[in-house]
């Protein structure tokens, strides 16, 4: 083989494992217990969030802080925060263990430690 071939060869390899790697990535989250959870009528929920005013600014309050800390992942980023009679559910995957004391903490900033419930996952990068 000559060494442009090997060259094609090994790029060639290297794009399929890549692409291999990525369709991996795409499988699906088996989250079948966090929707069993969720179907409880007594679970927090973003849907059963009341729209008021002061729920909703609560919840845009610590979404922002969380946003601004650019060190957090994206999983840290977007995790669900449900207001419910000024108390906070905390819900989703963040990437550690230091992630998650961060977003629990922006979150008891604003309404206070003892108003926070945290269900957070740890999902590390694999």
């Amino acid at each position: 083989m000559s060494f442009k071939g090997h060259i094609g060869s090994t790029l060639l390899i290297s794009c399929l494992l890549g692409i291999g790697t990525a369709v991996s990535a795409l499988q699906p989250a088996d989250n079948t217990a966090i929707t069993q959870r969720d179907q409880n009528a007594n679970e927090a929920t973003a849907d059963r969030q009341k729209e008021n005013r002061s729920e909703r600014d609560i919840t845009q309050r610590i979404r922002k802080g969380i946003m601004l800390d650019k060190s957090l992942s994206t999983y840290a980023h977007n995790v669900k925060i449900v207001t419910q009679n000024g108390q906070v559910t905390l819900k989703g995957p963040v990437r550690s263990e230091d992630e998650k004391r961060a977003v629990e903490a922006k979150a008891a900033e604003v309404v206070g430690e003892n108003k926070v419930t945290s269900q957070l996952d740890i999902k590390p990068n694999n």
